[in-house]
């Protein structure tokens, strides 16, 4: 076990998804499936998503200010990720200030300002705080720390509940289909980058190859970001078969019978099965619907937000247009650039997320189970009055 990792951390190191390559290095750091950690100063540590699949980098964050640069310029993404390094922050901020908790305060709004969309943030900074109501100094240190490894510990858990209820269905529509292999079709990146430790969406995918499964994965591009590039990532460290697609491709794929299921993840569901994912998430769900393709959207219960009534409520994240005007990679002497793609005098518009209307979802799959995406049977799943959000 390399260093800077403390002994709550190493505990989620251990439950990496089976199958995955032990290690792969990162600039001289070992380093098995988990995108942050505590090194030997308590500082934060995560890898650069910015800067993958090409380059493997560790960017380290000292402060709470630079825990919420980190979540907004998307050096950490994903939902469960995002909540995680907030509530890390939390942790920087309370020994930055002696464990004032007036300062910690102040600091939290800032972190929970860092990105709108992705509801796992202000979940995890208003359970942080929560935490620390009451407590002072050395006290507060001390529960900030732990409160924030407990976090990122239960999310571990629940993407190995995710993983298991997942793969029941990946085996369910292989038996109704009588088929020996299954293609799957994903958006955006929902694995171990995104969310300790093995993922959402793609936490059925990795457990299927564990109990081998003959699976294959259509990968979205996910432009403008590319994050389906990080999903081919993590793919290929598992030994995961799958194939990079343009992001139009997968309706023309639906029709020829090439997709059995759509698995994407969420940063925001509200009490009705609204979703809010990765911009052109609502595309693929419409074109599932036509195609009668089975789409499951796969959360942690902290991805709900009970208090919104419809994902119209939801806000969605306008992003610089420089991260569509502009692509990133490697050249033939792999070499990185960046490259401009329309004319200088282009402008380009830019939402962060898209919202797919419960009607398309064929059902949510949490850690405490799966249900359908409808208000009824989410506020029975979960025991809150329906219309009281």
């Amino acid at each position: 076990m390399a260093k800077g990792r403390d002994t709550a951390s190493r505990i989620l190191l251990q439950n990496r998804p089976q199958g995955s390559l032990d290690e792969f290095k990162i600039t001289g750091v070992i380093m098995k499936y988990k995108a942050f950690w505590l090194n030997d100063s308590d500082e934060l540590e995560v890898i650069d998503q910015t800067l993958l699949p090409h380059e493997k980098k560790i960017h380290l964050i000292r402060t709470p200010e630079e825990a919420a640069d980190s979540i907004k310029k998307m050096i950490v993404r994903g939902a469960g990720t995002i909540g995680s390094v907030a509530a890390f922050g939390i942790y920087l901020s309370a020994k930055s200030h002696s464990g004032d908790y007036e300062s910690v305060l102040k600091d939290s709004d800032m972190i929970r300002k860092a990105r709108p969309t992705a509801v796992n943030l202000e979940w995890a900074v208003n359970r942080m705080m929560q935490s620390l109501e009451g407590l002072s100094g050395n006290d507060l240190i001390k529960k900030a720390r732990s409160e924030s490894i407990a976090i990122s510990d239960e999310d571990v858990k629940r993407t190995e509940e995710i993983g298991r209820l997942g793969c029941g269905i990946i085996k369910d529509i292989m038996k109704k289909k009588n088929i020996n292999k299954i293609n799957v079709l994903t958006h955006c990146n929902a694995g171990w980058l995104g969310i300790a430790d093995s993922g959402t969406a793609l936490a059925p995918v990795y457990e299927a190859k564990k109990q081998g499964i003959d699976i294959h994965v259509w990968v979205d591009e996910t432009r403008p970001r590319n994050q389906g590039a990080l999903t081919s990532f993590e793919l290929s460290e598992n030994g995961v078969s799958h194939t990079y697609i343009a992001d139009n491709a997968g309706g023309h794929l639906m029709q020829r019978g090439e997709v059995d299921l759509v698995l994407v993840g969420a940063d925001r569901v509200t009490g009705n099965g609204d979703t809010a994912n990765k911009i052109g998430t609502y595309l693929k769900a419409a074109a599932a619907k036509d195609n009668d393709v089975p789409f499951y959207v796969l959360i942690p219960v902290s991805t709900f937000d009970f208090k919104m009534k419809t994902g119209f409520e939801i806000p969605i994240e306008e992003r610089n247009e420089d991260e569509v005007l502009f692509v990133q990679g490697l050249d033939e002497n792999n070499e990185i650039h960046k490259l401009r793609i329309p004319p200088v005098t282009t402008h380009a518009k830019n939402p962060a997320f898209d919202v797919t209307p419960a009607r398309l979802i064929t059902g949510i799959i949490t850690e405490e189970g799966v249900v359908d995406a409808d208000e009824k049977s989410i506020s029975e799943k979960f025991k809150y009055p329906a219309g009281s959000q």
